[in-house]
């Protein structure tokens, strides 16, 4: 026999994603967020002005995890959203160089080609490779609740498990097939993804060169946020009730089973109780000290993926030249993550992003302006404040300009909000203000993470970025279902 009542905390990806798997087993299922919209780091910023901001995710990587998503309850992703393909994928800029990154996988061979002799021939090898990993990460690993050894000894897995070098790490790997500095960085930048330096990266994780350059980068009209839109749609056609503005306090346990949720005050009585939110503020803050998984020790001791610093900037003019996508690399990877990593710093020489989504959308910004999302990736748990936000804004704004024949942006802009590692920690409870999760270390990969499952509270599921699979909307996806499907078996 079922039991009925599910409470879902946070109302981001693989909160979202739980719900609607439970929902279409028949439970009921109710899911809280203490904001006033759904999407957790996913969430949209409006502004008064006619700004539209994703918040955080900004890049659409492997496709067929969100279309699979939605034919899992029969539907068709291109009746929730419009999505487009993006050509260029992305600009790479470097110090004395930049490498614009095509739609076609031919265009990109010659570019590889161009740069390094055979280079074109071993990007086939490279890719070749990688779809292997991503067919068996993708397909199997990811989807695994790794609660114990016994899950990952499928034929298929065993099989291929030394295909997979998993004991190799991807600074090393690629540069078995390349050697200029150009075409490594491009080939190491995707694990950035995953929350840790190169050389700390299984190889393993060639799948995100295979799920995001081979098979493209996407963009859905009106955002990222549009996902989560659709997803909320999806879940309430199969009956979530959603509950915003609801504050969680405290798990309530009895006898070893959670019986309640304390919400704005309110004793709320459930058979299941999911947690989509920070891990660590799930345990630390909603349950009593008898009932946590993990002490702070535990915390202290994990490889988090960093935080960020992030601008959103609303420009009233017309940018030229500028993609949809640019990585500033004019400085050193292996630098900026010692600082993120070692450190723990505000960067000496910083590596940013920028994301202008208008260039591919005009209904993100009113008509002539352009939408710019800055990222800047920082350490966890170190000083933050406005002085600091500010410098570093100054010097993406210089490097901007410098980059692409700009001048005087800062004139120009018209919306301006900035978000950091106090923001990450006040807004979603983030360990230290993380921004993506526990990094994909070989130490931190599937049952060596979080585990899914309370193990003194039988009912009692974690979901999220800090659990497996792992950090990134895809994983998060995966992740839901998981959880969902723990509690549908049992």
């Amino acid at each position: 026999m079922i039991s009925k009542r599910i409470a879902i905390i946070g109302a981001g990806f693989s909160g979202i994603a739980s719900a609607t798997y439970l929902a279409n087993k028949g439970y009921e299922v109710h899911l809280y967020e203490k904001h006033a919209i759904a999407g957790g780091r996913a969430r949209q910023l409006k502004t008064d002005n006619g700004y539209t901001f994703d918040m955080g995710p900004s890049w659409y990587w492997m496709p067929e995890i969100f279309e699979n998503y939605f034919k899992d309850f029969g539907k068709n992703l291109k009746d929730y959203y419009q999505l487009v393909k993006l050509d260029p994928q992305f600009e790479m800029i470097f110090a004395n160089s930049k490498m614009s990154i095509p739609s076609s996988y031919d265009n990109l061979k010659e570019i590889f080609e161009a740069k390094e002799k055979g280079a074109a021939e071993r990007l086939d090898d490279f890719m070749a490779d990688a779809q292997k990993k991503y067919e068996i990460g993708m397909g199997e690993f990811v989807q695994k609740p790794c609660l114990s050894l016994t899950e990952f000894a499928s034929l298929k897995i065993l099989k291929n498990s030394f295909k997979l070098n998993l004991f190799t790490n991807f600074s090393t790997f690629v540069r078995r097939y390349f050697t200029h500095p150009d075409l490594i960085t491009l080939m190491e930048f995707p694990v950035i993804f995953l929350g840790a330096a190169p050389k700390d990266i299984p190889a393993l994780y060639s799948l995100m060169n295979y799920g995001g350059m081979k098979l493209g980068t996407f963009y859905p009209i009106g955002g990222m946020g549009q996902i989560i839109h659709a997803m909320v749609k999806l879940a309430q056609e199969k009956g979530v009730k959603f509950h915003y503005n609801a504050n969680v306090e405290k798990i309530v346990v009895e006898n070893n089973i959670a019986k309640q949720l304390i919400i704005n005050n309110e004793k709320i009585n459930f058979d299941h109780i999911i947690s989509s939110a920070d891990y660590h503020f799930t345990e630390t803050k909603l349950l009593d000290k008898e009932y946590r998984n993990y002490n702070e020790e535990y915390w202290d001791k994990k490889t988090f993926a960093p935080s960020c610093l992030i601008y959103y900037l609303g420009i009233n003019k017309k940018l030229d030249h500028i993609p949809h996508h640019t990585l500033f690399f004019e400085n050193s990877l292996e630098q900026h993550t010692h600082e993120i990593y070692t450190d723990k710093k505000w960067p000496t020489k910083p590596l940013f992003y920028m994301c202008c989504p208008s260039k591919t959308d005009d209904s993100v910004a009113p008509i002539g302006h352009e939408n710019l999302f800055l990222l800047m990736p920082l350490a966890t748990g170190i000083k933050d404040d406005e002085n600091l936000r500010e410098k570093y804004f100054n010097d993406m704004i210089t490097r901007i300009e410098e980059k692409f024949g700009l001048s005087n942006i800062k004139a120009n802009i018209d919306y301006k909000k900035s978000y950091c590692i106090d923001d990450f920690t006040n807004d979603y409870g983030a360990y230290k203000g993380n921004a993506y999760g526990l990094a994909n270390t070989l130490q931190q990969t599937a049952f060596l993470k979080p585990t899914i499952k309370n193990k003194k509270v039988k009912n009692l599921y974690y979901t999220g970025q800090l659990t497996v699979p792992g950090p990134g909307v895809p994983p998060s996806l995966i992740s839901g279902k998981i959880v969902a499907n723990e509690i549908i078996n049992s």
